[in-house]
């Protein structure tokens, strides 16, 4: 691929990432490491300034042979096509192939049920996973059967056009209906397992939020992702006093309400369909689970 810079100033991983096809930063980073960026017919290197007129070509490698078993895992196909399907996400199921967790992942029922009808532009351990959910998060998950259909889903991440709608359960009541939280996520300094709310080395993070019902000492709330950080919602809600119910990472650190894991759902997923722009819009009802919190709180009483 072919660039020519237009700013005076811009660095060479940031330009990639405005510029190039689907490339985010991190992955611009990672060709510009594997020397697959030249910059004037010379490898660039992340840092370098642009000036108007520069010639940026880079190579997108061939995608590995994934080296994951293929394993029989009941699938919730909500919507497919040609170029992609959407997954609805038990609780419970991890998404990506790691540690502890090599043979009973999503990937690897997607590679039992797609075979090698799969985008491998993420490289061996993510074949076809556009974004991702937590373990312990239900609901809707792009997966693109083709490098295009990747790329240009990918790319409505990017620039925010897809949008990610969760139902969730938190601790205590919000006086106002709806609100924003616009507070930048990183790692977290002393417990690299986890995120947080920090100026650090951190990046921008956006969630709206809106209630659905409120009751005694929990609100049913609604949030949209302008952004998606790891963890984002429920680091937000945490960072605001209201962490969502069964969150022992973020939250209260023992069950409530017989949950020991966030109660939280993917429940919409709108965007534009990568063959031809017509909008496509999924949704997923809540599951059994979350439909008990509700029912307790139904008895616990509405405010």
């Amino acid at each position: 691929m072919r660039l020519i810079a237009d700013t005076a100033g811009e660095r060479l991983d940031a330009f990639l990432a405005r510029a190039g096809e689907g490339l985010t930063r991190s992955a611009a980073q990672k060709l510009l490491e594997q020397g697959l960026v030249l910059r004037n017919g010379k490898p660039g290197k992340k840092n370098d300034k642009l000036t108007p007129g520069d010639v940026v070509e880079y190579t997108i490698p061939e995608a590995k042979p994934v080296d994951i078993v293929p394993t029989e895992i009941p699938l919730d196909i909500v919507y497919e096509d040609e170029d992609l399907l959407v997954i609805n996400k038990p609780k419970g199921l991890v998404v990506h192939p790691a540690a502890g967790h090599s043979d009973d992942t999503l990937v690897n029922g997607l590679l039992y049920a797609l075979g090698d009808d799969l985008s491998g532009i993420n490289g061996e351990l993510r074949p076809g996973i556009v974004h991702r959910i937590d373990k312990d998060t239900s609901g809707l998950l792009a997966v693109a059967k083709n490098d295009f259909a990747h790329t240009m889903l990918a790319s409505q991440l990017k620039d925010h056009t897809m949008a990610r709608t969760y139902e969730a359960i938190v601790v205590g009541s919000f006086r106002e209906d709806s609100g924003t939280v616009d507070a930048p996520i990183g790692r977290h300094p002393t417990d690299r397992k986890k995120m947080c709310v920090t100026q650090r080395n951190s990046k921008p993070a956006v969630t709206h939020w809106e209630v659905v019902q409120r009751y005694r000492g929990y609100t049913h709330i609604r949030c949209r992702l302008e952004t998606g950080r790891t963890h984002q919602i429920r680091v937000h809600m945490a960072y605001i006093g209201h962490p969502i119910l069964g969150d022992t990472v973020y939250g209260h650190k023992k069950p409530e309400l017989g949950q020991d894991s966030q109660c939280l759902h993917a429940g919409a997923l709108c965007f534009q369909h990568p063959r031809d722009g017509h909008p496509v819009m999924v949704f997923a009802q809540l599951p059994p689970y979350f439909r008990e919190v509700l029912d307790k709180l139904e008895k616990i009483g509405r405010i």
